[in-house]
């Protein structure tokens, strides 16, 4: 039987990643948490248990939802609240009924992506947030509101606009006065020309060797229209440790279950994780496809994670608190390598086998 330490070393020496880390827990023990292969193809520095990941969409459940959860709780804003009476939808009347719930389910309508970088990049750097947000609003919707669920980046860019909109601080610092700094995670934002505040010195997990920025990413978001708009945006942008990933998740789940530390607000993501009917993402997460799923064979239909353009991605199992997190750099050198999309689920069956409780059959997809 394959181990899963070897089937990790296996994904560096496949070429799936130049490097990767896996952090496990299970009933709030890490079981499992190891580095493996470098920072980057064109360096012999080896990834540790503490290097940082472009955690791409994963800054949908863990900074987004998150943070309109906690403006939830707070009674600042509503999940029935639509656009027309947070941002200004003026001559964009087929935006203004859409709501919170929506944008979060992706059943706003919004399409999938759209390549704004292309005509922001040749906007001077102050005017192209606002620019942005005139382009989003302007996109034809793909279908009416409520009546399709599309992953959509637009939608949660549309989110982080409402945050700013209700708090008067950008998501980054509203991310680490509310959540990051308190509960001590090593997750945060880069904003390009900006000084970072570094808790120590952080080491990167290369990603693309870009083609139209003409270098090497590391340390500085993949994402093109998070880059464009200066590397916050509600859909990417978010780095961090797998440690600290899990932590987050940790925290999460003990929030949903009662247990919040008063940081968390548990109620409410308890309502964000009720699915629809017919639809498999809820409200900031997605949950297991019926085939085919990157969460493998042994997650249950109430298993909640998210996946990152970039590598990344987490699995939880809410009734036994399993956490796995995999963040690698699947992307490094280029976005063209797929290997992970048979990586994933067998890693994560390598880990419900050990982990799981297969044998009672409860987190055992049927």
């Amino acid at each position: 039987m394959t181990s899963i330490d070897d089937f990790m070393v296996t994904g560096v020496r496949q070429g799936v990643f130049s490097g990767g880390v896996l952090w496990v827990s299970r009933k709030h023990r890490t079981v499992f948490h190891r580095a493996y292969g470098r920072l980057s193809l064109f360096s012999s520095e080896t990834v540790t248990q503490d290097t940082c990941f472009d955690l791409a969409s994963l800054t949908k459940p863990l900074a987004t939802a998150l943070a309109v959860a906690k403006l939830v709780q707070s009674g600042e804003i509503f999940p029935a609240q639509t656009l027309g009476d947070l941002v200004d939808c003026r001559g964009y009347e087929d935006k203004k009924k859409i709501c919170i719930d929506q944008l979060l389910r992706h059943t706003s309508g919004f399409p999938a992506h759209s390549p704004f970088y292309h005509s922001l990049v040749k906007l001077p750097f102050e005017a192209r947030r606002e620019h942005l947000r005139n382009l989003i609003m302007a996109v034809p919707l793909t279908a009416q509101p409520g009546a399709r669920q599309i992953y959509s980046d637009l939608g949660y860019m549309v989110l982080a606009w409402i945050i700013e909109k209700t708090t008067g601080m950008p998501l980054d610092r509203f991310m680490d006065q509310a959540f990051f700094y308190p509960l001590h995670l090593d997750l945060f934002f880069r904003p390009l020309g900006k000084k970072h505040v570094n808790r120590g010195k952080k080491r990167y997990a290369a990603t693309e060797a870009c083609p139209w920025r003409r270098r090497i990413l590391s340390g500085e978001v993949h994402d093109d229209n998070a880059w464009a708009v200066g590397g916050v945006e509600g859909h990417a942008g978010l780095f961090g440790t797998a440690r600290a990933v899990g932590t987050l998740l940790g925290y999460m789940l003990d929030a949903i279950h009662g247990h919040s530390t008063g940081k968390i607000p548990g109620k409410v993501l308890g309502q964000f994780i009720k699915k629809e009917s017919h639809r498999e993402r809820v409200a900031g997460f997605d949950t297991p496809s019926v085939t085919g799923s990157s969460a493998g064979r042994y997650f249950s239909h109430n298993a909640l994670g998210h996946l990152g353009f970039t590598g990344t991605s987490f699995w939880m199992e809410p009734d036994s608190s399993i956490v796995v997190v995999l963040l690698t750099n699947r992307v490094h050198p280029s976005r063209d390598n797929l290997k992970i999309r048979q990586f994933r689920p067998r890693i994560h069956d390598l880990v419900m086998e050990k982990w799981g409780d297969i044998s009672a059959g409860g987190t055992a997809i049927p």
